[in-house]
């Protein structure tokens, strides 16, 4: 009964999620070839082992949305299979948590394939309304919320005024911090700013919502504007609290910049923030563009266990459950992004005062599945431990 009713909650969003931007769809698909790197899609051999661990298999319940289907869509159109609306369903629903990459015993990596694949499909005019919604609200105001206040409205103007105009280091907000959890923001830049870090005068959008959407010319302009602030303040060195804006500023932005997670720089300066002591148990959820794709597990653990009693999660680490939130998927189908919220919450054990994490999307989406426990970022814990 219980996948019955979730598969009617997914049939209901997705007929939702998957109203077209009807922009030439047909033409489009006919005359531009999808080209995806075909070695990377001939290393699925179809075993099946990405279909015990998919968080959307899970809710759904249907092949197409598993790994090993989204794969066998993909290999269909790099051998023919026009670009259409039916499979917006299968690609636009992975949140790219990369679970299956880390355990396909073949090495495949099907959440840079999926993301290559949703490019190509962009190309060809194939999108749904939530895709063109977000890239319309990054395009037109720099973050992907629409919002028209300043990026830096957290500050008062006699703080924006004495913000240094160059340093080595940069704190990189993020949309989320910025706009939904200033005080994240706020309490982040007043540690860093005993380190001498600064901020960009003009931050826009990362850029990971684009890319992660198939939007990869729209990404590259906001890319550039931000490397051209990085640039005239100066700095070698980024950090930021967020799991998606770190993935892909290290990933995804030149390779000579050097970008750090808050919770490493944190585990790096620890005796320098003379953190007390909590009388807390508090357990950690690992963002997964934190840690499957950037494998950083210890830094927030250790910040953690500075501070207060740390009770580990069933799933942690590479084998950690995804909070449903990337990908796109929260904005496309918030049915199936709030399921795997819920189920990541049944994993946090008992006797926690809280559920700490290092990626303010999490935190949303935790947040908004539920539950009696509070889930804070790591830097409310750290201001805690400060006070």
């Amino acid at each position: 009964m219980k996948n019955e009713v979730k598969n009617e909650e997914v049939k209901n969003e997705t007929g939702r999620a998957e109203k077209l931007n009807k922009k030439e769809t047909g033409e489009k698909s006919k005359k531009l070839p999808f080209e995806v790197d075909r070695r990377s899609v001939y290393k699925c051999v179809q075993c099946g082992t990405c279909r015990s661990v998919c968080p959307v298999f899970d809710v759904v319940g249907w092949e197409s949305a598993n790994t090993r289907g989204r794969m066998l869509i993909i290999k269909s159109l790099i051998e023919g299979r026009p670009p259409s609306e039916d499979v917006l369903s299968s690609l636009a629903s992975c949140t790219t948590c990369g679970i299956c990459a880390a355990k396909c015993p073949a090495g495949a990596n099907p959440p840079e394939v999926v993301e290559a694949a949703r490019a190509q499909l962009v190309k060809c005019g194939v999108i749904t309304d939530a895709q063109e919604k977000l890239r319309t609200a990054v395009a037109t105001s720099g973050n992907s919320f629409g919002e028209t206040r300043s990026r830096l409205h957290w500050l008062s103007d006699s703080e924006r005024s004495t913000l240094p105009e160059k340093s080595d280091y940069v704190y990189f907000v993020g949309c989320f911090d910025s706009y939904r959890y200033p005080e994240f923001a706020k309490k982040t830049f007043e540690v860093l700013q005993h380190f001498g870090v600064t901020l960009l005068p003009d931050e826009q959008c990362c850029s990971s919502p684009l890319l992660r959407t198939g939007f990869r010319e729209d990404a590259e302009k906001i890319m550039e504007h931000n490397l051209e602030q990085i640039r005239n303040v100066g700095a070698h060195t980024l950090i930021t609290g967020c799991a998606g804006c770190y993935t892909t500023l290290k990933n995804n932005y030149p390779e000579e910049l050097r970008v750090i997670s808050l919770p490493e720089f944190l585990a790096e300066h620890l005796e320098e923030l003379n953190l007390k002591r909590l009388d807390l148990s508090v357990t950690y959820h690992d963002p997964c563009h934190l840690g499957r794709h950037n494998k950083v597990y210890d830094a927030p653990r250790k910040v953690i266990q500075a501070i207060c009693n740390l009770k580990e999660m069933k799933n942690i680490k590479e084998n950690s459950r995804c909070c449903g939130g990337g990908g796109g998927v929260r904005i496309g189908y918030p049915d199936i992004s709030l399921e795997l919220a819920r189920n990541r919450l049944d994993d946090v054990p008992e006797g926690v005062d809280y559920i700490v994490t290092s990626c303010p999307l999490c935190v949303r989406n935790l947040r908004d599945a539920g539950g009696n426990i509070e889930i804070i970022d790591i830097i409310e814990l750290v201001a805690m431990a400060m006070q």
